[in-house]
């Protein structure tokens, strides 16, 4: 690989962090709105009365949270602590730092959807290659239409469907969070047990609404590659169907599946945040959810940047291993 392109890239991801974290700072204060005075109004209506002194509290937080500082000031110290990967303070939270809400609730969705991105793409793709090789038992034919209609849905609205039978008809599996109400969170299997049982709807709802994709993708992709050159070649030289349709078909197609694979991975953070609202599932999408509706800046300021980074990394990983997944890839001058 080229190193002025890799120093290229390397650039590109760097000023597109910043282009984004810097919309991601400026967006939550172009609404007008004061969180902490938003904040502070209703803790005190909870008992019925509005606090004396609410101006001078709302100027000691200000203070306190940096938001007295003029614009710009509050601009660099925001850079300058995102560049320290130091999130600051949540507002709803205080005095919880952003870093130690992600760092509970990352583990949980890191564990959900990197589980179930991986699980859709084997399955999605498997299938998918099978529905366009003719030997292929006929059953596959079958399976195209239920596909059509998953990759339709969208991960929340199945998710809905699958709670209203699962959990509130049958009752077989629990309607909401990551383990029962009291549990206290051990290494014992008895508690990793109750969290498999809580974590099957989330997972279910996206694994079948992107199976689709991933099967509708690779079937697109292996028709494509079964009229290539080099596979009628194979053919006609007699190698084995399983030779055929792994080493041949399978192996070319899955090139750009890939790709959408690496860039889905990218977006785990972010991927099904109404998912984990529906099912109050305690990841990093439940946490922005109630940031958002509380108006938590700097919460969303560092959930938003954390993805951003996220996405940026997997797209500028993807583009470096990509020329070792395909040879016919190259940087290089010719």
């Amino acid at each position: 690989m080229r190193a002025d392109y890799l120093l290229k890239r390397i650039g590109v991801f760097f000023l597109v962090v910043w282009l984004a974290a810097t919309i991601n700072f400026f967006a939550p204060r172009l609404t007008g709105k004061d969180p902490i005075r938003q904040k502070l109004i209703q803790q005190s209506m909870i008992g019925g009365y509005v606090q004396q002194g609410l101006q001078d509290m709302v100027k000691e937080y200000d203070r306190e949270f940096g938001l007295d500082q003029p614009l710009w000031v509050q601009y660099v110290n925001y850079l300058v602590q995102m560049s320290h990967l130091d999130l600051g303070y949540s507002i709803t939270n205080y005095p919880k730092k952003v870093n130690e809400l992600m760092g509970v609730a990352l583990p949980w969705t890191i564990g959900l959807l990197g589980t179930t991105t991986i699980l859709a793409f084997l399955l999605g793709s498997f299938l998918g290659a099978l529905m366009t090789w003719p030997k292929a038992p006929g059953f596959i034919q079958f399976l195209l239409p239920p596909l059509l209609t998953l990759s339709a849905i969208p991960y929340y609205l199945l998710g809905l469907v699958l709670l209203y039978i699962f959990a509130f008809q049958t009752k077989l599996l629990p309607i909401f969070g990551g383990y029962s109400p009291g549990a206290i969170p051990t290494m014992t299997i008895g508690f990793w047990l109750d969290v498999l049982k809580h974590s099957i709807l989330p997972a279910l709802s996206i694994i079948l609404a992107a199976i689709g994709f991933w099967a509708l993708g690779m079937r697109a992709m292996m028709v494509t590659v079964e009229g290539e050159d080099y596979t009628l070649f194979a053919e006609a030289k007699g190698l084995r169907d399983k030779t055929l349709f792994l080493r041949y078909a399978v192996r070319n197609a899955l090139l750009p599946q890939i790709t959408s694979l690496a860039l889905a991975l990218g977006h785990v953070l972010s991927g099904a945040v109404l998912v984990e609202v529906v099912f109050s599932y305690p990841g990093i999408g439940t946490v922005l959810y109630h940031a958002i509706s509380e108006f938590d800046y700097f919460t969303i300021q560092g959930i938003v940047f954390t993805i951003i980074v996220s996405i940026g990394l997997a797209t500028l990983i993807l583009d470096i291993v990509y020329p070792l997944l395909d040879p016919r890839i190259t940087y290089r001058r010719t």
